[in-house]
């Protein structure tokens, strides 16, 4: 048996789909996975897993299966089958087949189910507040990067697609999102201080700790501008395959943005009636994170 690479729709908003079922595996949690074709669900990526899966159903022959969990997974030139963590090869290898596997609870299906058609349905609130809370999450990336452009004393040699010090890739350290908000941890260490990145006082800036409310107010000031602007947002795709590599861009006032993504995210802001972050620095200042909460319209 050999598998293709699944095709994905989720790029382009999509929460309904029809495929033919090419693969039911057990996992080894005793949940079965099931492969089709194409699939509108997006999995969460094994290598930098910050948007969870989308959750939904799974239709075979009538019968609507739930779909807990959606995980990437992989198939070798051996026949071997690997999902999440345990995929032992780097994301995109050409000689493996890249899959999205849609988890059922333990026994849901069999390999009579092979060949049949699925109807695959995503939870669209679900989906549609995981990509309120990304889109929230890159916006958040370039409204602080530029509201800590003062903060540099020398180009650290990487900037954001607005120009400023890209602040957000060079002291990122995890980046998380659920249905109500993201969150992104920033390292503020010796590294990033040898790049130019100044914390502590110096004549014409605050230390970073007594800055934090002019820096927040700076931020969210930002990230309301863009909201009212209604900005179109979206996902540019060269390809349909799960291992495409796709970038979200956003027209912003300043310019237009984009930035690498694998996930789901708004059509435009007009989608939020608002957007702010919470910005809290560790005691020993070492640490910066920030919860940005989108809201709905």
């Amino acid at each position: 048996m050999s598998l293709p690479t699944t095709h994905v729709s989720f790029p382009a908003g999509a929460v309904t789909g029809r495929s033919p079922v090419l693969a039911v595996r057990a996992l080894p949690d005793g949940r079965t996975a099931v492969v089709t074709a194409a699939t509108p669900f997006h999995p969460v990526d094994h290598t930098w897993p910050d948007q969870p899966a989308d959750h939904g159903t799974l239709t075979v022959d009538g019968t609507a299966h739930p779909v807990v969990d959606c995980l990437t997974g992989a198939y070798g030139p051996d026949g071997e089958f690997a999902a999440g963590a345990d995929i032992p090869v780097r994301r995109g290898d050409e000689e493996w087949a890249w899959l999205v596997l849609h988890v059922l609870p333990a026994g849901a299906l069999g390999p009579e189910a092979v060949g049949r058609t699925a109807e695959l349905a995503v939870d669209a609130d679900r989906r549609a507040r995981l990509s309120a809370a990304h889109t929230g999450c890159h916006l958040l990336a370039l409204a602080l990067n530029a509201a800590l452009a003062p903060r540099w004393r020398k180009d650290p040699g990487r900037a954001d697609a607005l120009g400023h010090p890209d602040f957000d890739s060079l002291a990122m350290d995890a980046s998380v999102m659920d249905t109500a908000a993201s969150t992104d941890t920033y390292r503020l260490g010796k590294s990033l201080k040898k790049k130019g990145f100044t914390i502590e006082a110096t004549d014409t800036l605050p230390a970073l700790a007594d800055a934090l409310p002019a820096l927040t107010a700076d931020v969210n000031a930002r990230l309301a501008a863009w909201v009212a602007a209604e900005a179109p947002v979206g996902i540019e795709a060269p390809g349909p395959e799960l291992t495409a590599r796709r970038r979200w861009h956003a027209d912003l006032p300043e310019g237009t943005a984009a930035i690498a993504c694998g996930g789901t995210h708004l059509h435009h802001l007009g989608e939020l009636t608002g957007l702010s972050t919470v910005l809290t620095l560790a005691a020993d200042g070492t640490e910066l994170v920030a919860v940005t909460t989108p809201v709905r319209a």
